[in-house]
């Protein structure tokens, strides 16, 4: 196991911090802030810096044991399936994978690489099989849980949590999300399917009061 940098002494946050800059990396952070909601768009980016921060602790090495690339546009797309540009007939989910490989599609990254993103984010709700499907889906799905404040972020100290949402602002992350949702099932049924997380919320939403979502994230670490 490669030795985490967020625990060796003297490294701090500085290089999860910095995000991506290469080309495709400025155009889909550009893509995405221009959709999102500031709090949705705030936890794509928490996301992927949460998925850095676990993969480092897993002893997990980009440009050897994953493509960091992938990895940045898998996190910061997994939501865009709730935009307006991204509201489609299907579930949340798999509109934000299809409009991600929409994206790659004029770029050098290969079909094989694009279905590896569409995987990450069509994937990334599914608890046990997203961690079954390659590195980048199991570092999305770790990424999107830690920023919920679950006993999987226990590894990560109070500093770095304060340094990262004093960049990006929680916001009521949970209430933005589950607002979301059930706008878009509110205006196409449809998509609020049985046991999917969509349809969950929408029936929890339509029985009053808070979702089972936003009160674990209340009382997660982090808060909502």
């Amino acid at each position: 196991m490669h030795p985490s940098p967020s625990m060796q002494p003297g490294t701090g946050l500085a290089d999860f911090l910095c995000l991506p800059g290469d080309k495709v990396a400025v155009a889909a952070l550009r893509f995405v802030q221009t959709h999102e909601t500031t709090s949705v768009y705030n936890h794509s980016v928490r996301s992927f810096i949460f998925a850095r921060l676990y993969a480092a602790h897993k002893g997990l090495q980009p440009g050897v044991d994953f493509h960091e690339q992938l990895l940045f546009i898998s996190c910061l797309f997994h939501d865009m399936g709730l935009t307006t540009i991204g509201n489609g007939p299907q579930r949340f989910e798999v509109e934000g994978a299809d409009l991600a490989v929409q994206f790659l599609s004029g770029t050098s990254f290969t079909t094989a690489e694009a279905d590896i993103v569409w995987q990450a984010i069509a994937l990334h709700a599914c608890a046990g099989i997203a961690e079954r499907r390659g590195v980048v889906p199991l570092l999305t799905r770790m990424g999107v849980v830690i920023d919920f404040g679950g006993p999987l972020a226990d590894f990560i100290t109070d500093a770095q949590a304060a340094e990262i949402f004093a960049m990006y602002p929680r916001l009521s992350m949970a209430t933005s999300l589950a607002d979301c949702i059930v706008e878009q099932c509110c205006a196409n049924p449809a998509k609020a399917q049985r046991y999917a997380i969509a349809g969950e919320l929408f029936r929890e939403r339509s029985q009053g009061g808070l979702t089972q979502m936003e009160e674990n994230t209340i009382k997660g670490r982090w808060g909502n």
